[in-house]
């Protein structure tokens, strides 16, 4: 890389050298940007120094060294504390924080009276992933259309963009919708772990099963996702909502012969009984997605 190239790349500022935000830092600099970082316990900043990072002494000093400055930390009250007095008016403020969707709107309004554009984010990756285009991890951006169509290429560095739209509190939103359904298909992996696990059956013979069985299931998601857009719960139902609490049963059954609590599984079997029981028998799961609505009081 020429010294030329190199001075295209734009300066930044990361806020936060955990494991996270290490990972952001290393990926920029290997790219070629000048990076200014600092952290609370500065120990943890000075391996980055030794790969070219201009270590900051305060937070406020490291937000003015650049005008884009990208902020990973614990949690929404450690960004609030970390930015107490810095200069925020003419900065391009990028949270990679995990937080809230309502958090996400409030820090945006919070960035905004005090001069900042603002892009939050949900990073769906883990450190290894990033800085590693082959990973497929990718981050999450919503809020100032301006400011991520700026800096797409700078922020494309560590991990591909995903952008969604203006609304600040829509990265976040997408990040935790994300996870929950990963957390549920965690929750029945255990599950399915544990039944066979009293068996002469190879965990590592029964995987290849599990994971052919989960991404052949995967597809439904997009009919769920036709059913709740079209109103029609209804439509093209394989195996109706009668039939799997019926089937439940079986599942139930097996969980006591096998001496494994059912927990994981009891709360969403609850949730389909109750939407069977008010007359939804020739539907399939979708319509359960109402009965989670607390704005409906939960009443469908």
């Amino acid at each position: 890389m020429t010294d030329n190239a190199v001075a295209t790349r734009t300066p930044l500022t990361v806020l936060g050298t955990g494991d996270m935000g290490t990972a952001l830092a290393r990926a920029w600099l290997a790219a070629g940007h000048p990076v200014t970082v600092w952290n609370r316990t500065a120990s943890r900043a000075e391996p980055l120094a030794a790969e070219g990072a201009t270590v900051a002494r305060t937070a406020a000093e490291a937000v003015a060294a650049n005008r884009l400055v990208v902020v990973c930390l614990l949690d929404d009250a450690s960004v609030g504390e970390a930015l107490d007095g810095a200069v925020l008016a003419g900065r391009d403020l990028v949270n990679l924080t995990t937080g809230t969707p309502g958090e996400g709107r409030s820090r945006a309004a919070w960035a905004k009276e005090r001069g900042a554009r603002f892009l939050d984010g949900g990073i769906m990756a883990v450190p290894p992933m990033i800085g590693a285009p082959e990973s497929g991890g990718y981050v999450f951006y919503s809020g100032s259309p301006e400011l991520f169509e700026e800096h797409r290429d700078t922020l494309a560095v560590p991990a591909g963009t995903r952008y969604v739209g203006a609304d600040p509190g829509f990265a976040a939103l997408h990040d935790v919708a994300l996870l929950s359904a990963m957390s549920g298909m965690f929750a029945g992996v255990t599950h399915a772990f544990a039944l066979i696990r009293p068996e002469d059956i190879a965990p590592k013979d029964f995987a290849p099963l599990l994971v052919e069985w989960l991404t052949a299931m995967a597809p439904a998601v997009h009919q769920t996702a036709d059913q709740l857009q079209s109103g029609d719960y209804t439509r093209n139902v394989v195996s109706n909502l009668a039939m799997q609490v019926a089937g439940n049963a079986t599942l139930l059954r097996t969980a006591g012969e096998q001496r494994v609590s059912p927990e994981l599984l009891t709360p969403y079997m609850a949730l389909m009984e109750r939407r069977l029981a008010r007359g939804h028998g020739d539907e399939d799961g979708t319509g359960i997605v109402e009965s989670l609505d607390l704005r409906a009081g939960a009443s469908s």
